[in-house]
């Protein structure tokens, strides 16, 4: 059996590594390390929760035990998808590094340009980073990423799911052809193998289980679900997760719950801590500070209840996280490999139980194709009470009657014979007294025309006659009509 004293790390390393209680290396790290030590570039890809990190922490710290870093040119580049798995990282290299004279730097979203600006002007040796923060420290002129020696990536399958690969290039092209290169993934997208085959020079390729498989200290359950109405579907699945949590009693001594949206995740948490569950939710909109804060306490053990999205669903090691709940099936069907991964971890048992409703069914179909395996069903615990039946609601009384006497109604229009509306065609044509009713409203209307006023005045009556032009000539009229007869 290979111990890490077989691996030809530095005596400094190995007494890290003894204190921290570890003895035999994973597969990965077996494989990994030698090469890393080598100077050669390493493409590795295995399951989550198989000790990836510590598969380049450990070579680079080896490497990077001799020189010495300058101001603002750090020695290596380790990228990192979310804030929390490079929190992570750098923890790491405080465990193992503690006997090496190393400084780093943790450049994340959420803290201040200005204490990570003094960090990176003193000069770093590991420089651990996300892609954004490390862009805006570079535009800004604080970086310069031409004395880089290793760069590491890590999740590199998440960073494509996350949009990172155009700022990976970028990051790439910044740095000396000449570096080492350490590029870890759980999957192996067509888009991640062009990267692999553009930046990595004849990589030692390590492969210890096949893409995107599940754990086998891993119980996986699938619970179905279907609502007794659309608009209470939401309430009735969270009843369903709860009593899917006390069904688990004491064995589940904390849980992460996955949401696939990040209203969800909030939603979720707090109606478990209104109904007596020590819950907490952790998602990208929350700040950096609230983050770690939960985090903590979910891995100190003051939390019981993580309700996550994605951004725990990656590298994150919690190692005694008891079990995982999928609240939603995830739409893609990596992320599914990378939630229940979770749980399980370092040799552990762990139970992954996920609800599926029928919208899902395709998703759930992508999942099963993934690992080459049927995900077992188990029975909903609230299947047999009344909220959760698959029955149609009760309608009330009111309904039914309203109803019964409406189809009545409905019927006798239906069933009316059409010999009736043909007898009833006639009479509804215009009766031959029509044409002298409209004759005398033509001779009334032609009267009152002619006894209408012709002047302008407001008598709307036909009492008094108004005189016209032809009854009375005005006289200067007429004297004009007189001197044109003279003239």
């Amino acid at each position: 059996m290979t111990k890490f004293s077989d691996l030809k790390l530095s005596p400094k390393v190995l007494k890290a590594i003894d204190e921290a209680g570890y003895e035999s290396p994973t597969p990965i790290q077996a494989g990994a390390i030698p090469p890393a030590l080598e100077g050669r570039d390493v493409l590795g890809i295995a399951q989550t929760g198989t000790g990836k990190t510590a598969s380049f922490t450990l070579p680079m710290i080896s490497a990077l035990a001799r020189g010495r870093a300058r101001a603002r040119m750090p020695r290596s580049l380790v990228l990192c998808p979310t804030r929390e798995l490079a929190a992570q990282v750098a923890e790491n290299f405080d465990v193992y590094a503690k006997h090496v004279k190393l400084t780093k730097a943790l450049l994340i979203g959420g803290v201040s340009f200005k204490e990570q600006d003094q960090l990176i002007d003193r000069g770093v040796d590991v420089l651990i980073a996300t892609p954004g923060r490390l862009l805006d420290h570079f535009e800004r002129g604080k970086l310069l990423l031409t004395g880089v020696q290793i760069m590491v990536v890590d999740e590199a399958d998440r960073m494509l799911d996350m949009g990172f690969i155009p700022d990976i290039e970028r990051i790439f092209g910044l740095t000396p052809f000449t570096r080492q290169t350490l590029f870890f993934s759980a999957t192996m997208a067509p888009e991640i193998e062009r990267i692999t085959n553009t930046f990595l020079s004849n990589p030692e390729r390590i492969e210890v289980a096949r893409q995107a498989t599940t754990s086998e200290t891993i119980t996986q359950e699938l619970c179905m679900f279907k609502a007794s109405r659309r608009d209470r579907a939401a309430s009735e699945k969270r009843k369903l997760l709860r009593a899917l949590i006390d069904r688990e009693g004491d064995k589940c001594s904390n849980a992460i719950i996955f949401c696939n949206r990040k209203t969800d995740v909030d939603i979720c948490a707090k109606s478990l801590s209104k109904y007596g569950y020590d819950a907490a939710p952790i998602h990208g909109d929350l700040e950096q500070s609230k983050r770690m804060e939960v985090l903590d306490g979910f891995r100190a053990g003051t939390l019981r209840f993580l309700c996550a999205s994605d951004v725990a669903a990656r590298g994150l090691d919690i190692p005694n996280v008891s079990h995982v709940f999928n609240y939603d099936v995830p739409g893609h069907a990596e992320d599914y490999v990378h939630r229940i991964g979770r749980t399980g971890r370092a040799g552990r048992e762990g139970k992954a139980i996920m609800i599926c409703e029928p919208r899902d069914e395709k998703n759930l179909d992508a999942i099963e194709r993934l690992i080459e395996n049927a995900v077992p069903r188990v029975d909903n615990p609230l299947k047999a009470d009344s909220p959760l039946k698959d029955e149609k609601p009760k309608r009330s009384r009111a309904k039914p009657d309203e109803e019964k006497a409406e189809k009545p109604v409905r019927k006798r229009r239906t069933e009316k014979p059409k010999e009736d509306v043909v007898e009833a065609a006639p009479a509804e044509q215009p009766q031959p007294e029509a044409k002298p009713e409209r004759n005398e409203r033509n001779e009334r209307n032609e009267r009152n025309e002619r006894n209408k006023p012709r002047g302008r005045g407001n008598n709307r009556g036909g009492g008094n006659k108004v005189v016209g032009m032809g009854d009375h000539l005005p006289e200067f009229i007429a004297k004009s009509f007189d001197e044109r007869r003279a003239g």
